[in-house]
């Protein structure tokens, strides 16, 4: 009987997949039940149970997972060829559970409508409508810089402890609602990744479990990033599965938050992403630009960059691989070349609106 249930259950897999591709043919669906009906009450329901416990419950989930599929594969290893046919079937049996509550708890946020779509914005840009929004946030950001150290040449560092920062993070999106009523973030679930270490060397700032809807940060980054990873891996709590609407949402959630230093990350956050797609288009202006920014910007600039280069290591381009055929299995054709779509977001947005 068991034999028979786990057979049927690892071929709900077939339907499962073809349900999926059914409901990505069907955005304005999603949105509506799914993004802003059911998932809303899954999100709740997760942050309420899980939000107050001061770590990451996934991270556990994760960590006794791994120890278990580690286990069960050394334990089961002589069942691959002595009896292959119910040896797949246990794992695919496994992986319908995991593939139905990935979708239902969180994944299908993949497949609803774009966000420029919600926003009324266009999709695309031109190069001068780029450099006119570049040359704004320039101006905005020096002179928050400016208004912080009263040096250009010193680069920001956050006064807060990290934890502080986690803590603070949600207050922007308290602000962001009042322009964008889909956005309101209660209860609170974002902590530290108990995997920070090893997220570092992945290369990997911080990411959303799916399972219980908790948003972990890798907690040794540098403050001056941690803002705004918290605040887009608040984004990915809301619904917002893409990672360049995720940044677009995180950015605008620290450029309204009540913090001059959140504002200050908001604005050179959305800053570096324009002067990298000017840099693509156009390397001497991106120099003429870039002579523009204050010194002490481009400094909290190489203090992240030097971060990442001092954990690059063999292993990370596997994982960074991993994830982009993962992006493209989910409605991300560019992989993670997605993330410069956020500049499509930030220029129709920032061009008609005051930085």
């Amino acid at each position: 009987m068991l034999k028979n249930k786990k057979t049927i259950l690892a071929l709900s897999l077939i339907p499962q997949y073809f349900l999926i591709k059914l409901l990505s043919n069907y955005p304005e669906f999603v949105e509506q039940f799914y993004s802003n009906g059911l998932y809303q009450f899954i999100s709740k329901v997760f942050r309420y149970s899980l939000g107050w416990i001061p770590f990451s419950f996934g991270d556990f989930v994760y960590a006794f997972a791994i120890i278990y599929i580690i286990q069960w594969l050394y334990k089961n290893r002589r069942r691959l060829r002595k009896d292959t046919k119910q040896y797949v079937i246990d794992i695919a049996s496994a992986l319908a559970i995991i593939y139905f509550a990935f979708h239902l708890f969180w994944g299908l946020n993949y497949y609803r409508l774009p966000l420029h779509k919600n926003l009324n914005l266009k999709a695309d840009y031109t190069t001068e409508q780029l450099i006119l929004v570049t040359e704004k946030l320039i101006e905005k950001s020096n002179t928050i810089h400016l208004k912080i150290m009263k040096n250009d040449t010193l680069k920001v560092d956050m006064p807060f402890t990290k934890s502080n920062i986690l803590e603070m993070a949600p207050a922007g999106y308290e602000n962001l609602k009042r322009l964008f009523p889909d956005l309101e973030y209660h209860p609170k679930s974002i902590k530290k990744s108990l995997f920070s270490y090893p997220l570092t060397y992945m290369g990997f700032s911080g990411y959303l479990n799916p399972l219980t809807n908790e948003a972990q940060v890798d907690g040794l980054i540098p403050s001056f990033k941690l803002s705004t990873t918290s605040s887009h891996e608040i984004a990915h709590q809301l619904g917002y599965a893409a990672e360049n609407e995720a940044n677009f949402i995180g950015c605008l959630a620290a450029i309204n938050h009540d913090d001059i230093y959140f504002n200050y990350t908001g604005y050179t956050f959305a800053l570096r992403f324009c002067l990298n797609e000017i840099n693509k288009r156009d390397a001497c202006l991106f120099e003429d630009m870039v002579a523009d920014v204050n010194t002490g910007i481009l400094k909290n600039y190489k203090e992240v960059r030097d971060f990442w280069e001092a954990h690059q290591n063999p292993a990370e381009p596997y994982f960074k691989i991993f994830y982009n055929n993962f992006l493209k299995a989910n409605k991300q054709p560019k992989g993670m070349e997605s993330y410069s779509y956020v500049v499509a977001l930030l220029t129709n947005y920032f061009e008609n609106n005051t930085l």
